[in-house]
């Protein structure tokens, strides 16, 4: 079941564009001179270290990065679009990433803020392998009605193949994104009441040896 590593692939791709380029590798004492003289909003640098799993160090970095792509220091659902099509310029990437936004707008005020951003980047990239699942259940649970249903999955799906491009190789069947909906609930939907529940769903993943690779991808990101 490859859903999860093509939503793993895609985050990290997220993340990347994110983090000033020099940054990545072994910083330079000019970098270090730079980074401990970044302006350090938004207020409260102190209090979003206490809240993630971040060091200081990495907050400036990442919001550098932020900044760079939001200088207003916040982004709205079309700018956070535009900043993802760039990943994917061979197909479609709107619809998966709306989904993607309003994963990390928890507040629902169409604004995705920094301290937003490293919140859920914060669970993904360093939280436990249950705080991942969790994030990952929330993205799929479209209507966040604590539950998974076929018609969310398959919307997701069908966004996941639109962001991936109708000419990929090998080439992909019209009806592969049923397939793979098909698949995941017969895996995860273990009474077979037509709904995978969170905790269906995070028992399943722990028992999938792909999907748990997967989550490791996250480890070295930044």
């Amino acid at each position: 079941m490859a859903l999860i590593p093509q939503t793993a692939g895609a985050l990290i791709k997220t993340v990347k564009v994110l983090i000033p380029r020099r940054q990545r590798g072994k910083n330079s004492v000019e970098d270090d001179f730079e980074l401990s003289t970044v302006c350090h909003r938004p207020e409260g640098l102190d209090k979003l270290q206490e809240q993630t799993k971040f060091t200081k160090k990495e907050l400036q970095v990442l919001y550098r990065g932020f900044k760079n792509e939001c200088p207003s220091g916040v982004v709205n659902e079309e700018t956070f679009k535009l900043i993802y099509s760039q990943f994917f310029p061979q197909g479609d990437s709107s619809t998966y990433a709306h989904f993607l936004f309003e994963a990390f707008d928890t507040n629902k005020n169409g604004s995705v803020s920094f301290e937003d951003f490293v919140a859920g980047l914060s669970i993904i990239l360093r939280g436990s392998i249950n705080d991942r699942l969790n994030w990952a259940f929330n993205l799929y649970d479209l209507n966040k009605d604590g539950c998974i249903t076929k018609e969310e999955m398959m919307d997701i799906m069908k966004s996941i193949y639109d962001m991936m491009g109708k000419y990929t190789y090998p080439c992909m069947q019209e009806d592969a994104p049923r397939e793979h909906v098909e698949s995941f609930f017969q895996k995860m939907d273990r009474n077979n009441d037509g709904v995978v529940t969170i905790e269906e769903f995070i028992e399943s993943c722990q028992k999938d040896e792909n999907i748990m690779q997967s989550m490791q991808l996250f480890d070295n990101v930044i």
